[in-house]
C-alpha cells in the first residue's frame, strides 16, 4: 500500500509540475536592455502608493538652472 502512495503522490506531483509549465509563456527574446525593462513595466502594476509617491516627488523638482550666457551665445 505504501507503494501505491509513493508513486500516486509522484504521479500528482509530476501532473502538477506540468501543468504549471503549461502555464509559464514560452520564451521571448529582446534586442536590448532597454527592451525587456521596458516588456516588465508593462507587465508589473506599479502600487497605489508608490503612484502616490511618484507623482509627488516629481512635481516638486526644482527647474533646472538657466545656462550661462556664454554657452547660449556659442551655441553649447
Amino acid at each position: 500500500m505504501k507503494n501505491h502512495n509513493k508513486l500516486s503522490q509522484q504521479q500528482k506531483e509530476q501532473e502538477e509540475l506540468a501543468a504549471q509549465q503549461s502555464q509559464i509563456p514560452s520564451g521571448k527574446e529582446f534586442s536590448s536592455p532597454e527592451e525587456l525593462l521596458r516588456f516588465d513595466a508593462a507587465q508589473t502594476p506599479v502600487p497605489q502608493s508608490i503612484a502616490e509617491r511618484l507623482q509627488n516627488s516629481s512635481a516638486n523638482v526644482p527647474p533646472p538652472p538657466p545656462r550661462p550666457w556664454w554657452k547660449r551665445m556659442f551655441g553649447r
